[in-house]
């Protein structure tokens, strides 16, 4: 795949998202107050905390680091509304976090992505990333979502009927883009496999433990803290790559490495890590069959 593509792919994945989105999520954010600010906190400060103190730990080269950090910036998305209705986690929590994330990201993405830069490759000099490269990521985060929202806002019969097309374009174009992100920087990828599985595996599993305990803290019941916990968790791949493998943006095969190994290694990360707190968390065993069928109702 040429990258001049990328921009396209990062447009429908946030299009397939914004399908998904209606303004009744926004407005179950407000009933979720404490909740929602306790998972936004830990998604916009404390995982790109984590994230950087992983890349340091693990020392991957900066290229390597600032796409684990963009990849940490990104919102979640389809794959953790799969996930967390497979394994009967609270859909509705899922999808307002979604829809908060989505927006939060216009900001977020490339503020983490500027800041990141100037971390690991500034080597003492201040590096923001360019006004224009700033506004691409933030028209290209904003603009498909926003016509997401709208399509399903005004028209939501149609919306309903192109979402299924949408999530099986997005995902063949996820396997096209880590396919893409492996072939153009395979040297990187050959050379670096085992500390950045290493740093990704890493990253995923805090990420994951940080959503379930915050939940847990609040006296969130386990389908909720499911919920959070592959919100904050899972992060959009697919947004990563685009990015990082646009021309117009930065335009790096290295830096869409990261997210292409987590593409492949974070589900299997969060089934494992869901099978292991409903074994060690005691509440999943004295929650009740009926409750589980009710929190699955939303989906």
């Amino acid at each position: 795949m040429n990258n001049s593509y990328f921009p396209v792919v990062v447009a429908v994945v946030m299009l397939a998202l914004g399908l998904t989105l209606t303004v009744d999520d926004f407005r179950r954010a407000a009933t979720l107050r404490r909740p929602l600010a306790v998972a936004l906190l830990c998604q916009a400060v404390l995982l790109p905390i984590c994230c950087l103190l992983i890349a340091e730990a693990f020392h991957l080269p900066p290229p390597l680091a600032v796409g684990l950090m963009l990849m940490a910036a990104t919102p979640g998305g389809t794959m953790a509304n799969i996930l967390s209705h497979l394994v009967n986690g609270d859909l509705a929590i899922n999808l307002t976090l979604t829809a908060i994330n989505a927006v939060l990201s216009i900001v977020s993405i490339p503020a983490i992505l500027a800041i990141s830069m100037t971390w690991f490759l500034g080597e003492g000099r201040f590096i923001p990333l360019q006004v224009d490269k700033f506004a691409g990521v933030f028209g290209l985060v904003l603009i498909p979502t926003a016509i997401g929202i709208a399509v399903r806002h005004r028209f939501p019969e149609s919306a309903a009927r192109l979402q299924r097309p949408v999530r099986v374009i997005a995902l063949a174009l996820l396997v096209l883009a880590i396919v893409a992100a492996i072939a153009g920087g395979k040297s990187t990828l050959y050379a670096n496999f085992g500390v950045l599985a290493g740093a990704v595996v890493s990253f995923c599993a805090v990420a994951l433990t940080v959503g379930y305990l915050a939940a847990r803290t609040m006296r969130l019941g386990p389908p909720q803290a499911i919920a959070v916990s592959l919100e904050i968790g899972m992060h959009n791949a697919v947004v990563a790559m685009g990015i990082a493998l646009s021309p117009q943006l930065l335009n790096s095969a290295e830096m869409a490495t990261p997210a292409a190994v987590y593409g492949g290694l974070a589900p299997l990360v969060a089934l494992a890590f869901v099978f292991g707190v409903r074994r060690i968390d005691p509440a999943h065993r004295r929650m009740p069959r009926r409750e589980a069928a009710v929190d699955e109702a939303p989906a």
